[in-house]
């Protein structure tokens, strides 16, 4: 587990098969998940087996979003947090982030869901790079990542189609200050 002062970063476990069921078939997330098509409840327990790999070997990794000292004293999951894309060797990987519980947005979760996975990539697995790719009518998620630290390195044009239109995409980094191979 990863925890910070508000939110733990855990790994996923049986009992979140069906939030992540609930979640990978909202189809109003769907446009920024570059989702097309509804997920089978054995499709999420298959993740769930894949997840057991080491990240290594997966390429991917997925942790739970917890919410810290809730008054019912359990940890309520409000979403999941992804590295993507993981790239040992040119150590890099992209990063992508749900804050579903929509009573959870806007609230400070997703930064710090952000930070705690930083300085997990870069500490732990040490990585020299992050990147997310975010529509440009996104203000909200670009914010996000402009807060944590990500620069915008540049913009994909056409990149997705979103309800009928083409949609530009910002790509964003953030490179571990850490020059040393």
């Amino acid at each position: 587990m990863i925890k910070g002062e508000n939110i733990t970063l855990r790994a996923i476990e049986p009992h979140d098969i069906d939030l992540m069921y609930n979640w990978e078939n909202d189809i109003s997330i769907w446009p920024v998940s570059g989702t097309l098509t509804p997920f089978s409840k054995q499709t999420m327990i298959d993740f769930l087996e894949n997840s057991k790999e080491d990240i290594y070997t997966a390429k991917q990794l997925r942790l739970a979003v917890d919410k810290n000292n809730s008054p019912s004293d359990s940890q309520p999951t409000i979403g999941y947090i992804d590295l993507y894309d993981f790239d040992p060797f040119h150590r890099r990987a992209g990063v992508g982030i749900l804050i579903a519980d929509k009573d959870s947005r806007r609230s400070g979760y997703g930064l710090e869901s952000i930070e705690l996975l930083c300085e997990y990539s870069f500490g732990v697995l040490n990585l020299h790079q992050l990147f997310c790719n975010v529509h440009k009518n996104n203000a909200p998620s670009i914010q996000l990542f402009t807060a944590a630290g990500f620069k915008n390195n540049g913009e994909l044009l056409d990149w997705t189609i979103t309800n009928g239109k083409w949609t530009n995409v910002v790509v964003m980094q953030k490179i571990n200050n850490d020059k040393s191979l």
